[in-house]
């Protein structure tokens, strides 16, 4: 309205200048103040029925921004792209978060079941210990029961660590120390971690010193052996552990369990994934090697599989990565 007044202002200025009658300059402002209130009716309307759009699609952006109005410039079009642009952006973010709460969710339910077992174990043990102590029962039965326990524990104590390092994976902020560190004395920690296993079932272990340097992170590779360590002790019934180095830097850990099914094999680094010895055992969870596989590749290394049923399996993890700055 100010521009219209401003061009009728100069009109009325130049005909003044060139003595034109008033009457024109009148009937000119006349005829453009009539086109002016005609456009800025019609853009009254536009802008009420726009605004009402956004209005409605204010309640609805949370759900679609399918229902834009129709933009009518180029400002409007690029304002329009960064409005999906960052919707886009939320719903991926959102279907991520909705993921990893419910992985964080089957994860609980699976470790809580899971953990129930060791739980309920020991309790009969001490039970049964209890009664034996009564019945004056015989040295050895006692010292039976309270390896049993001790195993019970070991595997509590490892159900807690593999909370605890789900947790870390996912946070802001990591612990890792990467440096060198001497293969043999890591190995040596899980394997202490695993004796009461390995003496509860017999199973021999198979080890030379490898005397190796790898670089990595010393609590984070002792969580993945262990893991391995204790797959291999769960479905080895009797014969032996082999814990060797195969060149370049590449750390065998073999069985002589059950083995995996061809078809399982695949799949056994997946969360969540039990196969066909999972249903057989009803206390697997699949989470282990899945934990494993998103360490190392944290770490830079890569951990595979080979196996043949009834005859073992392989799991190697190779530690020649890709190089990291040593701290």
């Amino acid at each position: 309205m100010l521009l219209l007044i401003f061009f009728c202002f100069l009109f009325a200025l130049i005909f003044k200048l060139f003595q034109i009658e008033t009457a024109a300059v009148l009937y000119a402002g006349a005829l453009c103040a009539f086109v002016g209130m005609v456009y800025l009716i019609l853009q009254f309307m536009h802008f009420r029925k726009k605004h009402r759009q956004l209005a409605s699609l204010l309640s609805e952006i949370t759900i679609t921004a399918d229902h834009m109005p129709s933009a009518d410039g180029l400002w409007e079009r690029d304002y329009q792209a960064v409005i999906h642009s960052l919707w886009e952006e939320l719903r991926r973010k959102e279907t991520e978060e909705n993921k990893r709460f419910d992985a964080l969710v089957a994860y609980y339910t699976t470790w809580v079941h899971q953990i129930k077992t060791p739980i309920a174990a020991m309790r009969m043990l001490l039970q049964s210990s209890n009664d034996a102590a009564v019945k004056t029962a015989a040295a050895a039965c006692a010292a039976a029961e309270k390896t049993a326990a001790a195993g019970e524990l070991q595997k509590i104590e490892q159900y807690v660590e593999m909370v605890l390092c789900y947790l870390r994976l996912d946070a802001d902020f990591t612990d890792y120390v990467i440096k060198e560190y001497e293969i043999d004395a890591i190995i040596k920690q899980a394997v202490r971690k695993q004796a009461t296993f390995f003496i509860g079932k017999k199973i021999t272990l198979s080890y030379e010193p490898l005397h190796t340097k790898v670089l990595t992170d010393e609590k984070w590779l002792l969580f993945v052996i262990e893991q391995v360590l204790s797959n291999a002790l769960k479905y080895t019934k009797s014969g032996q552990i082999t814990i060797t180095m195969q060149p370049p830097k590449v750390l065998c850990i073999e069985d002589t369990g059950i083995g995996i099914a061809p078809e399982d094999l695949p799949r056994i680094f997946e969360s969540g994934f039990t196969g066909y010895n999972g249903r057989m055992d009803k206390k697997a969870s699949g989470l282990g090697l899945s934990l494993c596989r998103r360490i190392c590749k944290n770490l830079g290394h890569t951990i595979s599989a080979k196996s043949e049923p009834g005859k073992g399996t392989c799991v190697q993890i190779d530690l020649e990565s890709t190089p990291l700055k040593v701290e």
